[in-house]
């Protein structure tokens, strides 16, 4: 999968794996582009977060923003000062971790106009059938519409993230292609990529629509 945009924004409901896609995309920017950033904006979230893989992105070179508060007992709403340079230093391809949901797209808005004005962006939404409140197309629209409206800015694309975590078997993958596809079509979005972890990577490759092996991350604790 290639990622044209200089800004790629993801965003998903609590759970839906987002995180772990944006690691993932990150280190496939980084083969494709010199200079890579990756923005935290999940200043609501202290469970996991990209902080999380501090370690991985600075061995490939790639630099993170966060919060300075991020994998700490202390969970205040700041974005670091640094955040105005996704918008401000274009010689940089930006990946930004949007906060679960419509709350942490808030912190979003202060960038949105910045990003709207470039008009050089993707924002993806990462859904995921097995969640409680995006289980259906229905209630997956709801929150891409609360989202939508708490940063401004529109989605453009879709990513099936349809996943039980490590339980997760091939089946689980096919079974929520049907859903992905809902979503597509209710929204007139097209979906870029179809995850699953590298272990499935023989039984789904040629079985799903623009498929994305992903390596999972460990959460640290």
């Amino acid at each position: 999968m290639k990622l044209d945009k200089r800004i790629t924004l993801l965003c998903g409901h609590y759970g839906s794996g987002k995180t772990n896609v944006a690691v993932n995309m990150a280190l496939m920017l980084k083969k494709q582009y010199e200079k890579v950033t990756v923005a935290d904006l999940d200043i609501v979230n202290p469970y996991f977060r990209t902080k999380d893989s501090s370690q991985i992105f600075n061995d490939a070179g790639i630099k993170l923003i966060c919060s300075e508060f991020a994998n700490s007992n202390v969970d205040i709403p700041a974005l670091p000062q640094e955040m105005y340079s996704i918008t401000d230093d274009t010689s940089h391809r930006v990946l930004i971790d949007v906060g679960g949901d419509d709350r942490g797209a808030l912190a979003l808005g202060r960038l949105a106009p910045a990003i709207i004005k470039e008009n050089d962006y993707e924002m993806l939404m990462v859904i995921n059938k097995y969640r409680p409140l995006t289980r259906n197309v229905a209630d997956t629209l709801e929150v891409m519409g609360e989202i939508e409206f708490a940063c401004g800015i529109k989605f453009t694309g879709l990513v099936n993230n349809s996943n039980l975590g490590e339980e997760t078997t091939a089946d689980d993958v096919l079974n929520s292609l049907e859903y992905a596809n809902g979503v597509s079509k209710a929204t007139g979005l097209a979906l870029i990529a179809t995850t699953f972890k590298e272990s499935l990577n023989s039984e789904l490759c040629e079985k799903v629509p623009m498929p994305l092996a992903l390596t999972l991350q460990d959460k640290i604790l």
